[in-house]
């Protein structure tokens, strides 16, 4: 049968089955790739398992509710007012969260002055503070070490691959050399995906502890000038969201 109106046969053309197999048996595998990098892979491997790590704790322990939970510093406000601030009422607050740790620390040298209670609040903001920045500085040492580890790894290739080439005598093929180079380069590539990451959460990590910080300083200054009655705070609301 003739092909009639704009239907024109296309001869020899591959069919999209054709094609697909053609795709998939040039595709190099993510173990293929491992392999190739050489072991300068394996360290920088067990760096993104820790930088993952590290994310996803530091991502579900700087949680703003669980830092400094909403209306805190109201509850206290209504202990202090009903009377009913004891050291039942301070062992629980000093449980419930870091804003917590802080305000109680204060609360319970508050009959000393201003000072005494400011310089109690600063010594547990301290402690809180080293405790937030936990594995920061570790996923820090991960972001700036792995470019590093892959860029070890592509000087360690590239004098294995020259070094063959001169232990065998042989004159320098393009297509190998070429193809040395590019297996070389495959550890420079894996360390740069897992330091972009790590300096990025890095980065956005610590500025979520600066805000929690933040937050918390204003909450214990708060509290400082109502107890200590230098001046008139509306603490009925607590901290808003």
């Amino acid at each position: 049968m003739e092909p009639t109106g704009g239907d024109i046969p296309v001869y020899g053309a591959p069919s999209p089955y054709v094609r697909v197999a053609h795709f998939f048996e040039g595709t190099v595998t993510v173990w293929e790739l491992v392999k190739s990098g050489g072991w300068m892979m394996l360290p920088i491997i067990l760096s993104s398992i820790a930088a993952m790590a590290i994310v996803a704790e530091r991502l579900w322990t700087l949680r703003a509710s669980r830092v400094a939970p909403e209306h805190l510093l109201g509850q206290v406000w209504v202990w202090i007012k009903d009377k009913q601030l004891n050291k039942e009422k301070l062992k629980e607050l000093r449980a419930n969260s870091p804003l917590g740790e802080v305000l109680a620390a204060g609360l319970a040298n508050s009959k000393h002055g201003r000072e005494i209670m400011k310089e109690c609040i600063e010594e547990a903001a301290a402690r809180v503070i080293h405790e937030l920045e936990r594995y920061i500085n570790a996923l820090g040492t991960i972001a700036a070490m792995a470019p590093l580890l892959g860029l070890l790894g592509t000087v360690l290739g590239m004098i294995d691959i020259f070094s063959a080439f001169m232990g065998t005598g042989m004159g320098t093929n393009a297509a190998v050399l070429a193809g040395g180079i590019s297996k070389a380069l495959i550890t420079t590539a894996a360390g740069l995906m897992v330091g972009i990451p790590a300096v990025f959460f890095h980065r956005f990590l610590q500025r979520r502890i600066d805000e929690l910080v933040v937050g918390m300083e204003q909450e214990a200054i708060k509290l400082v000038e109502v107890v200590q009655g230098d001046r008139d705070v509306d603490l009925s609301e607590g901290k808003k969201a």
